[in-house]
Formats: C-alpha cells, structure tokens, sequence
C-alpha cells in the first residue's frame, strides 16, 4: 500500500475516541511551566503501551519519542507537542474542567500533546508504509522563561540529521476543520520590561515637599510609546505595552515608589537591541525631569519566530491534498510569541494553526481566557495533520 492523505485521515479517526480521553485527562490535571510530572509520567505510560522508544529528562520533565520506518537513516523529521498549562482559574463546567485550583490548560496544550501522540500512534501503526525517522519532542514550560524549547536544545534533544521540525497550536480564531499557514516572518521576538520609579512620597495634599514617583510613572507610560510610534523604523511590527502599574499609596498618600511591568515585542534583531536602548534611555530621561530615580530591568526574551519559505510552502499544499483548498487559509503576523522560534534557528521550520472554534460561535474564547475550551472534532484534524505533514516532507 502507498500511503496517502485518505489512508492517514482513516487512522486518525479510528483513534479519535482515544486522543479524546487523553485531551480530557491532560486537561483535568494541568500543570504549570517545568512541573508537568504527573502530565509527563501519563504520556510516558501511553507511550510504552504502544511499544514507541522514549528518552526522558530533557529540560526536566521534556521526552523524546522517536518512531522508524522502513530505511530509518534515510530521512529525520521532528514534531513539537507542548505540555505545560497556565495559572489560570477555569470558569467552564465541563465534565473535564481542571481539577488543579488556579491552574488551567487556557493555551491549548493538552491538544497539542494529545494531537502529538495520535500522530505518533498513526505513524507507529503504518510504519511499514514509510520510510525514514520521526521524532516528537514533547515539550515543557512553553509559557515561561527561559522556554523549553531553549533547554531542550541545550540538552541535545535536536539530533544533527533533522531535516526539519512542526509545530501545531490552536487557533479559536478558525473553524474546527481548518489551518493557517505563513511562511517567512510570522511571530515576534519577546521581551520583559520591568521599571522601579524611586521618589520621595508624603502626603498627597503636600506634593510641593516631594517627588512624586506615580507622577513620573505616568509619563513614563507615555514617552515610552514613541519607542514604537517615532523611534521604530516604520516597515518593522513594533509593540511596547505596559500591563502593570503597582502604586501602594492611598486617597492621601504618595508612596515612595511605583513598579511598572510590561512587553517590548518585534521582528529585526537589529532594532530589538536599539531599543532597547532607547527604552532606558526614554525611562532615565523622563524620570529624571520630575526629579526621580528610575530601575530599569529588561529580560529578553524568544526570539522572533521564522516559518521556512520552502518546508511551509509544501506544508500547505500537503495540508490541501489532506484537507481540501477551502480548509487551508493564510495567517497574517502575530505580535504573540512562542518559543518554537529557538528550533527555527537550528533547523528548517513550520509553525501552523489549528482551527478550534466551533458552530453557532461556540468555542471562540480567546487562547489564555479562563473559558478556553475547544471543539473536539478538531482533533483528528490535528493528528492527521501531524503525521501526513511528517510523512510528506520525509518523502520530499
């Protein structure tokens, strides 16, 4: 038999029941960024029973899974399936809602993860049809610095003959049914920006005797956005966004500091590192007019995320013969980051979306909502898709 989309897509939902029940468990027991044991051990004991080679300890609680076809040295691939929830207190009243207080799969990484290991069991069943090496990574701490994808690097999980590596998210922005594809720059770099304004505060009915730092704070908020609005060269996506302003005063009171948290995102390495400089610049400048001290922290992080032109190009039309034309659309640049970037500088990469919304408006709550929930029909999707994209480019 030669393999081909119909064969995939009717392994894919002969295990659909399965992926389901591994979807839901992973969902009632998430947990957070490079604490996913019980969540790794689960998977793990999945994987043993269909007899899949895994190497455990990468990045702490990452794994390997590595499946051979026929002629095993004559092309590697990988896949990416991430694992770690978010602290999140869920709001649904499903029978699968979590049971962790404060920590909830909000990112859609228990599909991701239960996507991954259907693929693996539809690669494992048809191994005999194909040829070549497949590698899943499963991932942790997605959602935390330094990421996992940088740990599981540095821990040697990439071997030297990968050929190429997807990743698959969800998308509540799609219909069930449906993925997104963009090749060439698709997400942006991530960084941490954290400011300490230090002033003199008193009683506020007296700001004449002090220095007011929630003031400066203010007008740091401000003067910072020219960073993005008149110090950005205008055809690179530039974001800084402030998300936090902790002022611990009162009606009455100035306190003597106020903290500010946010994020400085882009797409040039090259002007990622001016501005920074322009940020402490813009922050020492401003406080310093108002007769304030200020602390500037800013802690980079993922790099901006490059789809490869060719490896997409031919995911995209794989995703059509599997799916139809109408069931494969473009994405436009996201300002979000992920760390699947880091494998994008070691390797030819495809980072894609999965449609999870379903009809009638259901499950259209945005990615890190505490309503976040999927239709589930999206599944087979998501694991016919991963393993005809694997089989595809080892054909390639």
């Amino acid at each position: 038999m030669t393999l081909n989309p119909h064969n995939i897509r009717e392994a894919a939902e002969r295990i659909q029941p399965k992926v389901q029940e591994i979807r839901r468990h992973l969902h009632q027991h998430p947990e957070l960024s490079f604490k996913e044991h019980e969540t790794a051990a689960y998977l793990l004991n999945l994987l043993n029973e269909a007899g899949i080679p895994t190497k455990t300890g990468y990045a702490g609680t990452g794994m390997v899974a590595r499946i051979e076809g026929q002629n095993p040295n004559s092309k590697h691939i990988a896949l990416r399936a991430d694992m770690d929830a978010l602290p999140i207190q869920e709001a649904n009243t499903t029978s699968y809602v979590s049971t962790n207080p404060g920590v909830m799969h909000a990112c859609g990484h228990d599909v991701h993860s239960a996507c991954g290991l259907g693929a693996l069991l539809v690669l494992n069943e048809l191994k005999s049809e194909w040829s070549g090496t497949v590698t899943m990574l499963f991932q942790p701490g997605e959602e935390l610095l330094p990421g996992g994808a940088s740990l599981m690097i540095k821990d040697g999980a990439l071997s030297e003959d990968l050929k190429g590596i997807f990743g698959q998210h969800v998308f509540p922005d799609l219909p069930a049914g449906k993925v997104g594809f963009r090749p060439g720059m698709y997400m942006a770099s991530t960084d941490e920006l954290y400011f300490t304004v230090k002033g003199q505060g008193g009683h506020a009915a007296l700001p004449h005797k002090l220095k007011d730092p929630v003031l400066a704070a203010a007008n740091l908020i401000v003067a910072l956005q020219q960073v993005a609005s008149r110090k950005a060269p205008a055809a690179i996506p530039t974001v800084l966004s402030i998300g936090k302003m902790e002022a611990l005063g009162a009606t009455n009171v100035v306190p003597n500091e106020v903290k500010l948290e946010g994020t400085f995102r882009t797409m040039n390495e090259k002007w990622r590192a001016e501005a920074h400089e322009h940020i402490r610049a813009i922050a020492k400048e401003t406080c310093a007019a108002t007769g304030v001290e200020v602390a500037v922290e800013i802690r980079k992080g993922y790099p901006f995320l490059v789809n490869d032109e060719s490896l997409t190009a031919k995911a995209k039309a794989a995703a059509i013969a599997l799916l139809g034309e109408e069931n494969v659309v473009d994405l436009d640049i996201r300002m979000t980051g992920e760390d699947f970037a880091y494998y994008s500088q070691h390797m030819p990469s495809c980072f894609y979306r999965l449609g999870t919304s379903g009809p009638n408006g259901t499950f259209k709550s945005p990615v890190h909502s505490s309503t976040f929930d999927i239709d589930e029909s999206a599944l087979t999707t998501g694991v016919s898709l991963m393993a005809w994209l694997a089989i595809d480019a080892l054909n390639a």
